[in-house]
């Protein structure tokens, strides 16, 4: 086993397992398991039994954890026999703990200094400078998609519906929808995944390549009737609209936001403990 494996898995193990060894305070504890020179007592399991649980379910939770514990146990001293020569525990320990406080003040930082608001006009300008990278690696439409349970109801008055369903506001058939159909897409503005809605079909009725702009079509199965119509494809390796990478756009921005912000604030720190004489370098610059 190598030795950034037996690291990491001490590394963790000692810094969840500190309180494994026996103590003179613990004397007195109902004594579930020892492996080797580690104990698991009673009181470690405090909180992990819920009001009004019976003595039957309190065991069985007491049975759970201890055989967990143990197999942890085992591991951990496994390891602690095999730590190769070369691997510094201490070091690890030392850099882990700093990982982890910097990691929390990092995140108490950005809680209380970031602007977490995107707004349209930032990601239209994030979009047009960037809209290159957002190639699509499968095509996207946008359309209407309903699939209703057999027997229909009232099919004349649905097929109606579905005939006008491109007026602005299909009021009427998204309340047939709610009321009747398993599954629908009635929002004219969004994308969707052909693969996505293909998958709620019958195998090969849509596919990438049979799908077109205009595509109305009214199929059936044993099961459902299917309505599909298409406004818009835009097919793979197109440059994906904004909407449909809005979210994804957004993540980004404030990921850049996060690192300027904390890189800001480390370079402000260095100013001032410089200035305070609170830093010093040992070598020769060249």
């Amino acid at each position: 086993m190598s030795n950034k494996l037996w690291g990491g898995l001490l590394l963790l193990s000692l810094l969840t397992a500190c309180n494994l060894n026996l103590g003179e305070e613990e004397k007195e504890d109902r004594l579930l398991a020892k492996v080797h020179n580690k104990a698991l007592y009673l009181s470690e399991l405090d909180g992990m039994f819920p009001e009004g649980t019976s003595a039957g379910d309190s065991a069985i939770i007491i049975d759970t954890y201890t055989q967990r514990w143990i197999r942890g146990a085992l591991i951990l001293h496994e390891a602690e026999q095999n730590i190769p020569s070369d691997l510094n525990i201490d070091k690890l320990v030392r850099d882990y703990r700093a990982s982890l406080i910097r990691h929390n003040y990092e995140k108490v930082l950005v809680e209380e200094l970031l602007d977490s608001v995107v707004t349209y006009d930032q990601l239209v300008r994030f979009y047009e400078t960037n809209k290159q990278q957002y190639q699509l690696e499968t095509p996207i439409v946008r359309c209407f998609f309903m699939k209703v349970p057999l027997p229909v109801p009232e099919p004349g008055r649905l097929q109606e519906l579905w005939n006008n369903s491109t007026e602005d506001k299909p009021q009427e058939l998204l309340e047939y929808c709610t009321e009747h159909a398993e599954m629908y897409l009635l929002s004219k503005d969004d994308w969707y995944r052909v693969q996505d809605i293909a998958q709620e079909m019958p195998n090969g009725m849509v596919t990438a390549d049979n799908v077109s702009n205009r595509l109305d079509i009214s199929r059936r199965d044993e099961n459902y009737q299917y309505y599909f119509k298409v406004f818009e494809v835009k097919n793979r390796k197109d440059i994906a609209p904004l909407s449909f990478i809005q979210e994804q756009a957004r993540k980004v921005i404030l990921r850049k936001r996060k690192e300027k912000l904390l890189e800001e604030k480390i370079e402000t720190m260095y100013d001032r403990e410089l200035r305070r004489n609170n830093i010093e370098t040992y070598y020769d610059k060249k």
